[in-house]
């Protein structure tokens, strides 16, 4: 079978690696790709916002599978294009992929059908936004209605921080360049972590929860981004708190998605907290998370090409108790350009790549690399990341970062407290 995976970031390097394992496929291509999936698939010159032209080249070489795992082609109903061509594709339809799209819709999706979440108001007006904040006090949590890659929430302890964080999305338009809408809500206390699930629209497999680091900085400082480190399982994550999961979110988001008429197939992905033993939803997303998937597919021993098959296919609880995991935990550590999450540098020469290859339990999945002649180069802020296997976190830990060691270029940045367990 031929596969083609949308996308360029770190996470189709995890998709297109385990993809790249499967007995049924033959060939892999991707749209764009980078300098690591360059090295399994064949990268296509092809923009993925041409819809026509990527159902063009679907037909024509007789792909059987596309993956769209990236948000911007997802709000832009790249799958309806694919569906209506009569192309087979992993990925909700435009319409179902707002949940990821937009926070705003995100939210009042949650609220209208109880799904708990954070106090929050919506301002398209920059006035009253700075009103609500001067009344409302700190700390608050201020988000972009659109979800950005260079750190689009601010997490602000004092009302000055909060206007500031106003000043950059409302006036500067700093993370929206249409988008003006901002949402403030209250600042929850407590475990964060990431689950993520396989649905077909019908039937929900949730993937064991990991934790997630989102600040640049060691012990949680500086600015929030779209991750810097995850591993998986959770140590402290029972069958009770999983099941927990499932009663109070995914079981009522997939209630809800069939009662809204939205058409769900691929992957369901919420940022939870736990606060006094009850879990909340900071954001939903439409695609896998990044670092997570980074270091879930590592341990994923089940074929991913028959799960994503049967989601298409709406067949996931035929397979759905066959699905099958290595029990070791996994740490995935992300390396990043110096600047990120604001403007990084590029076109930096990577070093030490090859020496990782032949190590062990230990995988490299690029993200913003590119070539240069022959050398693999820096491209944005997020490069590459890490991830280690090995029986316990502890030993995981060290293996990633001794793999690190190996790794070099100008401005090189990670942190040096992943999977540190107090």
């Amino acid at each position: 079978m031929k596969v083609l995976v949308v996308g360029g970031e770190g996470k189709e390097h995890a998709i297109v690696w385990k993809l790249s394992q499967s007995r049924h496929v033959d060939r892999i291509y991707c749209c764009p790709g980078n300098a690591g999936i360059a090295e399994i698939a064949e990268c296509i010159d092809v923009s993925p916002d041409n819809d026509d032209a990527l159902v063009d080249f679907v037909k024509y070489e007789w792909i059987d599978l596309t993956i769209v795992s990236t948000k911007e082609p997802l709000s832009k109903g790249l799958v309806d294009s694919f569906e209506k061509g009569g192309c087979k594709v992993f990925g909700p339809n435009r319409a179902a992929a707002q949940l990821g799209s937009s926070r705003v819709f995100a939210k009042d999706f949650m609220r209208l059908y109880r799904i708990p979440t954070a106090e929050y108001k919506v301002f398209t007006s920059y006035p009253y936004a700075e009103d609500y904040v001067r009344l409302k006090g700190a700390p608050l949590v201020i988000r972009s209605d659109e979800p950005m890659e260079d750190g689009d929430t601010f997490i602000a302890s004092t009302v000055e921080e909060a206007i500031d964080a106003l000043k950059i999305i409302m006036k500067d338009k700093g993370f929206a360049n249409t988008n003006t809408r901002v949402i403030i809500e209250e600042e929850l206390k407590g475990e964060m972590m990431s689950c993520m699930a396989f649905t077909d629209g019908k039937t929900f497999v949730p993937l064991a929860v990991s934790k997630k680091y989102r600040r640049i900085f060691d012990g949680d400082t500086g600015p929030v981004t779209e991750g810097t480190g995850a591993y998986n399982p959770v140590p402290a994550h029972t069958k009770e708190l999983e099941t927990l999961i499932v009663r109070k979110i995914l079981q009522p988001a997939l209630k809800a998605l069939n009662l809204e008429g939205l058409k769900y197939k691929g992957i369901f992905s919420a940022d939870i907290l736990m606060k006094d033993g009850s879990p909340y939803v900071l954001g939903l997303d439409c695609t896998f998370f990044d670092p997570e998937i980074q270091a879930i597919f590592p341990r994923l021993k089940t074929d991913f090409m028959e799960i994503a098959l049967a989601i298409t296919d709406e067949r996931l609880s035929d397979i759905q108790n066959s699905i099958e995991w290595r029990q070791d935990t996994s740490v995935c550590i992300v390396v990043s350009s110096r600047g990120y999450p604001g403007k990084s540098q590029k076109g930096f020469v990577i070093s030490g790549l090859e020496k990782i290859k032949n190590m062990k339990d230990v995988l490299i999945f690029h993200a913003n690399t590119g070539y240069d002649n022959s050398n693999i180069v820096t491209s944005g802020g997020r490069v590459l990341s890490v991830s280690a296997m090995r029986a316990n976190i502890k030993d995981a830990r060290e293996k990633a970062y001794m793999a690190l060691k190996e790794i070099n270029f100008e401005g090189m940045h990670y942190r040096k407290d992943i999977g540190e367990i107090q």
